[in-house]
């Protein structure tokens, strides 16, 4: 008898899901608990999500929950989540996706294949038995196809350890299922774009709140911060990143109105809080004479006439936009000391569509 069925019979299986903070992994774990798993999260951190950052800096949609929604989820579930940092490698599957991207500059086939394969490293580490995801076939047009999802279990090295509740009757069935560590008529076999049936089995639940898709949880979906990302690279030595750039592309107007430089403006009090602690490493310009946007110039080799410029256009999305002239601070450092005061005349002209990332 194979070792890991002689150890099961000693104890509760244990399961290992990866939650993302929306509805199907919420689901496909409680369908795994439900059958008396013990089941334990993981939610890897890229730099790329959604929620939990913009979200939380910005004071628009006010009625919408300031939370990290994998840590939520976990919450609900009463499960421990392992939020695992990977930031630095994962660099490699966004530049360099085997599988291409998905929508814009999502590597979503390499994503799952590799993020299963941290799931499973993790295991083997914790002693566990088997991954729980929230995979459903049909579901999205890349990772989660009848085609696709074998590649997954396949290349992450998974295979037959990575359990799709929601999905399962759908699909040969996995090791969990076949040493009767769950019940294979006890899930599930959604399949398809529709949330219907994810929506009946939360409320048969008794599952009343949940974040709602709208492209998944990562900025990569996104066509404008997919944009900007290209825009970053285009103009840079490399195609590399670092966790700042990737963050600040998340936050603000971004403009680029000469090739060498491009400007943050802040739109908000949150934005404005937030830029403030990359004063030191950026030029910057902030309205002096009204309430305006914060800007960071990023950018070498800055001329005055592109910073009289960059203030320009400051002072075009600040309060005094209609004034014949706007005192703006120029500094290079936090220090509200150490920088220079000019005046100038906000751009009158509208934007060029070019300029705005």
């Amino acid at each position: 008898m194979d070792a890991r069925v002689v150890k099961l019979m000693d104890r509760q299986p244990r399961a290992v899901a990866l939650i993302s903070g929306g509805l199907d992994s919420m689901l496909a774990a409680k369908a795994v608990m439900e059958q008396g798993v013990h089941v334990e999260g993981i939610n890897f951190f890229t730099g790329f999500c959604v929620e939990g950052h913009t979200h939380a800096i910005r004071k628009q949609e006010r009625d919408k929950p300031k939370r990290n929604n994998s840590l939520w989820v976990a919450e609900q579930l009463g499960i421990k989540l392992h939020i695992v940092d990977i930031v630095e490698e994962y660099k490699d599957v966004v530049l360099n996706p085997k599988h291409g991207y998905g929508a814009n500059l999502n590597p979503c086939l390499d994503c799952k294949i590799f993020m299963v394969k941290k799931a499973k490293e993790w295991l083997i580490q914790h002693n566990f038995d088997f991954i729980i995801t929230g995979e459903v076939v049909g579901q999205r047009p890349m990772s989660q196809r009848a085609f696709t999802m074998p590649i997954v279990a396949a290349e992450s090295g998974a295979e037959d350890l990575l359990l799709r509740p929601l999905s399962a009757q759908n699909l040969p069935p996995s090791r969990a299922e076949r040493e009767g560590w769950v019940q294979r008529e006890q899930l599930f076999n959604f399949s398809g774009r529709s949330r219907k049936p994810q929506i009946a089995l939360a409320n048969r639940w008794g599952i009343e709140e949940y974040a709602q898709p709208a492209g998944g949880c990562c900025f990569l979906t996104d066509a404008n911060y997919s944009g900007k990302l290209r825009d970053l690279w285009a103009h840079r030595p490399s195609r590399n990143y670092e966790l700042d750039d990737i963050m600040l592309l998340k936050i603000g107007r971004h403009l680029r109105p000469r090739p060498h430089f491009k400007m943050i403006l802040s739109r908000e009090e949150g934005e404005t809080n937030f830029l403030e602690g990359y004063k030191n490493e950026f030029v910057w310009i902030k309205t002096a004479s009204c309430s305006g946007p914060l800007t960071l110039l990023d950018g070498d080799n800055l001329t005055e006439d592109d910073i009289q410029l960059a203030a320009q256009l400051t002072a075009h999305y600040s309060k005094g936009k209609d004034a014949p002239t706007v005192s703006c601070k120029v500094g290079r450092s936090r220090d509200r000391d150490n920088f220079t005061e000019i005046n100038v005349q906000p751009f009158s002209e509208s934007i060029p569509p070019e300029w705005l990332l």
